[in-house]
């Protein structure tokens, strides 16, 4: 529940639990358990409960797609990205799928993202070597979407310098 605060992801947490309570007892089928099931909103368990739906991780399917694990096999460093980098990021989310992926293949990962927030450490536990953020200073929400694409290019380019340094 990103975006969310305390109070309201514990709102949010409840109401969920409520809806899960009244679907088992409705239903006949308790998802409360099942991984994804609340994630996007309960999205998941709405899908289980009312369709014969399968979930799979979101990052699973995109890596599977994309053929991730080959080409991660002929790269020196791996970079991945996302907009918000922070704890959350290890449960399931694309830079921690690739990052496990490509330090399966030995391969060093560097993350990018457009904020870097708490608990973002944890995820050099997780198999990222470096993250770097992309924006160059403090900034309204509007100018550094707006400033975006320059702003990864920049960053990309001293991360480019810096491994040149060997």
């Amino acid at each position: 529940q990103k975006g969310a605060t305390a109070a309201m992801a514990e709102q949010l947490d409840a109401a969920l639990a409520h809806y899960a309570e009244v679907a088992r007892r409705q239903l006949g089928r308790d998802v409360r358990d099942v991984p994804g099931a609340g994630a996007a909103g309960g999205l998941g368990a709405g899908l289980l409960l009312f369709t014969q739906a399968e979930l799979r991780r979101g990052v699973e399917i995109v890596l599977d797609f994309t053929g991730l694990r080959e080409k991660v096999a002929a790269a020196d460093v791996v970079f991945t990205g996302e907009g918000g980098i922070d704890f959350q990021t290890k449960f399931g989310k694309v830079p921690y799928g690739v990052a496990r992926i490509a330090k399966a293949a030995g391969k060093r990962v560097i993350a990018i993202a457009g904020t870097i927030g708490d608990g973002a450490d944890a995820l050099y536990a997780e198999g990222i070597d470096a993250i770097f953020g992309i924006a160059p200073g403090a900034a309204a929400l509007p100018q550094l979407l707006a400033d975006g694409p320059r702003n990864v290019e920049r960053a990309c380019e001293n991360i480019g310098r810096l491994l040149r340094l060997g």
